[in-house]
């Protein structure tokens, strides 16, 4: 399921950032921003739990630039700066009313509200640092006129509910547990300067995938579903080449455990958050016989899972 905001966010973030809009210190009320006149006619109606209020509108709704509003304030704590705020989104076609998404029937939407976000769009960031669970805001988003190969886009009405908020699940700075003695016959792996360096003299060829924790972490145990922050690096089995390594950029890795190669969400599904995972990854469960680049046939990688969300 792709989360809405997630569509939605890119695009904004352009508009903002084409705006000139600059990163603004949060205050301890939720701020409005662009022509929030706009929002005078918008009536928003309870319709329970699990379901988008009926929403009405003086239509059509055009906004020149996002624009964003409490228009109905909650009742719980005031959300936090670095806090995950759990919400659900109603996207409406701002000409005539239409639906064109509806999330408040699936499971809450996470929006981290972390400096990324507070540099990209300063909008949508300063208008949830501050708003009280339980509130409700209408976000707009300026329309787009036709280009070649693309059809207009009206301007979208977004009514957001903050169901709840909570704080960002903590990430490593490294491995954290207890340290494991591998079997014979796998990769060998040392460490220099924090970086795990594989050796596979001698190792042969995995019959199935091999997922040998090098260090049991103690944290929270990784779902399918899950998006995990990393430290890895890789190399190939055959010519023990390293083909990546997050290691080399100096920056952890982010990406949801089932976007990536089977022998990675089979492997790490079921271990642990501040584990070192040894993953010796058949090719069959890899990239093929065609490889991807450097990284062909047999893989060996080497994964400190940092945290998970």
């Amino acid at each position: 399921m792709r989360r809405l905001l997630a569509i939605l966010l890119p695009a904004l973030l352009l508009l903002t950032a084409c705006g000139g809009q600059e990163p603004a210190a949060p205050e301890p009320t939720s701020q409005s921003a662009g022509d929030t006149a706009k929002f005078d006619s918008l009536k928003l109606t309870d319709n329970g739990d699990k379901k988008a209020p009926k929403v009405e509108f003086t239509k059509p709704l055009e906004v020149t630039e996002p624009t964003v509003k409490v228009v109905t304030e909650g009742s719980g704590d005031r959300v936090k700066a670095n806090q995950i705020a759990e919400i659900s989104v109603l996207a409406l076609n701002a000409k005539d009313g239409s639906t064109l998404d509806d999330s408040f029937p699936r499971d809450p939407e996470p929006l981290e509200l972390n400096d990324k976000l507070k540099t990209g769009s300063a909008i949508v960031y300063n208008a949830f640092v501050g708003a009280k669970v339980g509130s409700q805001l209408a976000l707009a988003i300026p329309g787009k006129a036709a280009a070649e190969g693309q059809a207009a886009q009206p301007t979208q009405l977004l009514i957001i509910e903050v169901l709840s908020a909570k704080e960002a699940p903590k990430v490593l700075e490294k491995p954290e547990g207890d340290p494991v003695t591998p079997p014979a016959g796998l990769p060998t792996v040392t460490e220099k300067d924090g970086v795990p360096e594989i050796s596979v003299k001698g190792v042969a060829a995995p019959k199935k995938l091999i997922a040998q924790d090098l260090i049991k972490g103690k944290g929270a145990v990784l779902k399918a579903t899950d998006t995990l922050t990393v430290n890895y690096v890789g190399v190939a089995l055959a010519s023990g080449k390293k083909f990546d390594s997050s290691f080399d950029r100096k920056e952890p890795a982010s990406f949801a455990l089932n976007q990536v190669i089977k022998g990675w969400t089979q492997g790490l599904a079921g271990k642990t958050v501040g584990s070192r995972v040894l993953l010796v990854i058949p090719k069959d469960l890899a990239y093929g016989d065609s490889g991807q680049g450097d990284a062909k046939g047999d893989l060996v990688f080497v994964v400190d899972i940092l945290g998970v969300k």
